[in-house]
Parts: C-alpha cells; structure tokens; sequence
C-alpha cells in the first residue's frame, strides 16, 4: 500500500477516550478521503486496519467505521480475511464514473452561474489563474492539486446540499484513477482552456453555458482517461 505521510499528534491518543466514538469514526473517514482525493492511495492497495489505525492516532474501531463507508460509497471492497482493499477501477467503472460526473458536474456549473455570489466566482477565476500560472512556470506537479480545488469549488458554489453529497464520492474516486492526466502537456493547457470557457460562462450568468461548457470538459477529461487506459492495457 502507499505509504500515507500525517504529521502524528501525540495529544491525540490521550484525547481520544473522551471524545464520542462516532466523531471519532468521522475523522478516521475524513482523513483516509483526503488521502484518496490526493492519490496517496492507487486502485487495488489494501486498506490495512492497525497500519491506518497507527498513522491516524486511533483505536482500530473507527478505522473500521470508516472503511464500512467506502465500501457503502463503493470505494472499498472487503475481502474475507484479507480485509478492505481500494477497488479496482476498470473501464466500466470509469465510464460510470464519468457519466455520473458530467451529469452532475454540470448541473453544479447551471446552478452556480444561478446562485453563486460574485465573490465566490472571484474565487473560482482566482484558482484558475493560479492553474494558469502553474502552467506558465513550467510547475506541473501542483497542476492536479489546483485542479482539484477548483472542481470542488465548483460544486460548493452551486449552494445545493444534496448535490454536494453526491459529488463528494464521485471526487473521491477520481483520485484512484492513477496518474493524473495532467502530465501530459497536451492535456494541461486543454483542461485551462476548458476552466476559462466555465468561469467565462459563469461571470455572464449563463447557466446553460455554464452546464454545456462543463459537460464538455468532462466528456473530454473522459476521452484522455479512457485513451490512457488502453495504452496501459495493451503494454506487455
């Protein structure tokens, strides 16, 4: 499994008795989903409980709280006495993934150009400027990192909370996917002229812009990631 770096806590354990198991089993979950969107984990690594348990600072009660809600959300899989794993993504998981996400990504951009405040997609220009900038410094390392930040901002401005929960699994999986198409060169400034046309369309208070534009930056995030795939696939 990747190694997963936390900075330890060492109140932590010493606060942990008082502390209501349930929040408990949130922070272990919270915790192990930042890891995820920020691909400290790849599709198929076990999830081992004492290794989790001994990085968190916790008792293996809420790691296994928590890993019980991936595998509800379909992000873990348990395997008998193997225990959970990350599941392994195939072609027709990633095309359900995919279809999800352009469906309600989209939706989030039509009722973000609806409901957002000025200031909020001052926000989201700020994030582009900044994937921008990355791009511009020749700093493709960080490119992932904004371009997830951007996407959920994307779906926070929507200011619907039933969306947001949604999305927030299908965020997750994403970072399960391997290697962010952002490596390729092709594909980074593709995906900012595809930020620009969103936010562009969000300033004019067009919402089925807004939805159009971001359906089509999924459609084509799905195309390079499928095209990736197949490439893998057919290594020897």
């Amino acid at each position: 499994m990747a190694t997963v770096k936390t900075e330890r806590k060492p109140s932590l354990k010493k606060r942990a008795s008082n502390e209501d198991p349930m929040s408990l089993g949130e922070k272990a979950y919270q915790a192990i989903r930042r890891a995820i969107r920020q691909r400290r984990f790849r599709s198929g690594d076990r999830l081992r409980e004492t290794e989790l348990a001994e990085m968190l600072g916790l008792s293996r009660t809420p790691v296994r709280e928590a890993l019980a809600r991936l595998q509800v959300e379909g992000l873990a899989a348990e395997n008998g006495q193997r225990g959970f794993s990350i599941i392994e993504f195939d072609h027709a998981i990633v095309t359900e993934l995919f279809v999800m996400r352009e469906s309600l990504e989209g939706l989030a951009a039509k009722l973000a150009a609806r409901h957002a405040q000025d200031a909020e997609i001052a926000w989201l220009k700020s994030l582009h400027s900044e994937y921008s900038e990355l791009i511009a410094s020749g700093n493709t390392l960080q490119l992932n990192e904004k371009n997830r930040q951007f996407h959920e901002a994307l779906s926070l401005c929507a200011h619907n909370r039933f969306l947001l929960r949604m999305l927030e699994p299908i965020h997750d999986a994403l970072g399960l996917l391997g290697e962010s198409n952002l490596l390729d060169e092709q594909r980074a400034h593709q995906n900012m002229m595809d930020h620009a046309e969103i936010v562009q369309a969000l300033e004019k208070r067009d919402a089925q812009l807004a939805e159009k534009c971001t359906q089509k930056h999924i459609r084509s995030a799905y195309a390079s990631r499928i095209k990736r795939m197949f490439a893998e696939s057919s290594v020897v």
